[in-house]
């Protein structure tokens, strides 16, 4: 099953001494993008995966798509823009909790990506897609291609997912937002969102109206991140909450949904029972709270068994 990306991978700078950005002097460079970190994920794990962007024609595009092929991921989808640069953004170093992030991304190349590219982007050999909300707010033409390549792999009987990742920073207002990334989550067969983005999208905290929410909508599998209780699954034949794992340390939450939604669709195309596709999610997403990159820490399959196997669930309260 070769599962293909589309998003904007960015260099990045992590800041290597904690501390406000603007005081920062030493860096360490790596490669980010919420889409990137799933495609690390899921190739770690042993599934194909190709890669659908543009990047400049700059150092950053350059050391981008070498990440990429180094990492497993193909590549031969990506586009070189003579025309704009490649994004990249600065993250800072924190202990515990959310880390600071500025983004440097207006103009970008992916983010002129628009319908006439994707009409002409060939799906053969790719039997799933995976897509965020990050891609549709970049510009209103990546929202216009986003929507165009959802349909045609659709109309291609792809396997779609969502996670809708919320920028609310991108967006011209919250209403756009919404109406645009529900719009596209229709689409989708499953659907990834995290609690918080369940009630913007949706008005309710509740996971079980936010599933309803989407199922009613034709999505036929909902499951919703719950934070320190885990994760929430609908999908019209079971209904569960399933707890997440006990952490080592908590370095900071940048990367844990994305390592959730390799884990998911790595179990999902496994064949593996439902359960075991959200311990699986809980089991990588616990990983990444305990590791400062956004994918360096994303585990092989004997990583991961190890680490199912010598940590305990949380108890649900």
């Amino acid at each position: 099953m070769k599962t293909l990306l589309v998003g904007e991978p960015m260099q990045l700078f992590m800041a290597d001494e904690p501390g406000e950005l603007k005081d920062i002097r030493h860096y360490s460079v790596s490669v980010a993008g919420a889409e990137l970190n799933v495609a690390i994920g899921l190739q770690r794990l042993g599934h194909e995966v190709a890669y659908y962007t543009h990047v400049g024609h700059d150092p950053f595009g350059d050391h981008i798509r070498d990440h990429m092929q180094q990492s497993g991921i193909d590549t031969s989808l990506i586009r070189e823009d003579e025309t704009r640069k490649t994004g990249f953004m600065l993250k800072s170093k924190t202990h515990r909790g959310d880390p600071a992030i500025f983004y440097f991304r207006s103009g970008s190349a992916a983010s002129a990506i628009g319908p006439d590219d994707v009409e002409s982007l060939d799906l053969t050999g790719c039997t799933a897609l995976h897509m965020t909300g990050i891609f549709p707010a970049l510009s209103p033409a990546t929202a216009q291609a986003a929507r165009l390549l959802m349909q045609k792999a659709r109309a291609q009987g792809l396997f779609i997912s969502f996670d809708p990742n919320l920028r609310p920073s991108l967006w011209p207002s919250e209403a756009v937002m919404r109406d645009t990334l529900n719009e596209l989550a229709f689409m989708a067969d499953l659907v990834l969102p995290g609690i918080g983005e369940g009630e913007i999208l949706t008005g309710s905290r509740e996971p079980s109206k936010i599933a309803a929410f989407y199922r009613e909508n034709g999505v036929k599998t909902v499951i919703i991140k719950t934070g320190k209780y885990g994760a929430y699954g609908e999908n019209g034949r079971e209904t569960i909450q399933v707890p997440t794992y006990q952490e080592d340390r908590f370095v900071d939450t940048v990367g844990a949904g994305d390592g959730f939604a390799a884990g998911v669709l790595s179990a999902i195309y496994e064949g593996l029972s439902f359960r075991d596709c959200l311990l699986r999610g809980n089991a990588i997403g616990t990983i990444q709270i305990m590791n400062p990159s956004d994918n360096e820490g994303l585990p092989s399959r004997k990583e991961l068994a190890q680490f199912m196997a010598t940590h305990d669930l949380k108890e649900i309260q």
